[in-house]
Parts: C-alpha cells; structure tokens; sequence
C-alpha cells in the first residue's frame, strides 16, 4: 500500500498552498507519501514503486515497477523503464522503454513472447520502445512523463484517450 508517515520529521505544509497540502497531509497529520511499500514482519519497509506510476487497464491496477523487475530478467535487457499511455478501449497500455545490453538483440515480439504465461497477460506492454538513453533531470532522475509524451507521439495516440 501507500506509505503514510507522521512525526516531529514531516513537513507542516507546502509553502502559500494550502491545497496541496490538503492533498498531502490528513486531518490527524498523517503524510501521503505517494510511495508504494511493503512493510516485513520486523516492521521494515521497502519501497517498491510510486503510486503516480500507476496505471489502470480495463479496470486492473498495474504497477509498472512489477513489469520493470519482471523483464530485468530478460538475459539482453539491461535497463527498462514501463509507463502508461492513453487507450480508447483499456484507458491505459504499457509501454516498455528498454536498453538493451552491449552485444544483445532482441525484438518487441520476442520480448512479449518471453513475458507470455509468466506474468498476467494484461501487464505485458502493448509497446516496447528500445533506446540508447533516458530523458534525465538535472538529479539524474528519468523523467517518465517525457518518456509517456515520446510514445504518445510516435504511436500517434490520443493523450485525452
């Protein structure tokens, strides 16, 4: 689920925006992180993906961290990153943007056919994009929305889908 927090360590609010932190923060100052995590039975948690990454196809919740940890394991993937990008019959797709290892091929359809029977079958990405480098912040952070803007361009879609 979420990760929420609350303590001496979590901000009053943003700045002048009420509204966000409306958004952010509940009525018993608890903080909406926006990060998914999994908590082990010693009360640890492990952050396993952002809740904004979300995307939701045909009515099914798809963490795009769980198709990205899954084709890691693809033996010519080096790097993948999934995003959600507009369907007029799902509402969303996946859209997988690989870097492949030095020396390795692979093409889209392999790479669905090795994903087919081993994860459910709406997770496999509708789209595989392979590229040499991810849009960056100046953070080295990837932006994902630029990412999302890129397949929405080449694959012509709608983003009011």
């Amino acid at each position: 689920g979420e990760l929420c927090t609350r303590g001496y360590h979590v901000m009053k609010g943003y700045y002048k925006d009420k509204e966000a932190t409306r958004k952010a923060i509940n009525h018993d100052e608890w903080l909406f992180t926006g990060d998914l995590a999994v908590m082990d039975e010693d009360g640890y948690c492990r952050i396993t993906g952002r809740l904004k990454d979300m995307l939701i196809r045909g009515g099914e919740n798809i963490y795009p961290r769980e198709i990205e940890e899954f084709l890691y394991r693809h033996p010519a993937v080096l790097d993948v990153q999934v995003v959600g990008v507009p369907d007029a019959k799902f509402g969303e797709e996946a859209a997988a943007w690989i870097k492949l290892k030095d020396g390795k091929s692979v093409s889209p359809d392999e790479l669905k056919v090795y994903c087919k029977g081993k994860i459910a079958r709406h997770k496999i990405p509708r789209y595989v994009i392979f590229t040499d480098d991810y849009p960056m912040t100046a953070s080295g952070k990837i932006q994902k929305y630029k990412l999302r803007e890129k397949t929405i361009e080449m694959f012509n879609l709608s983003s009011s889908q």
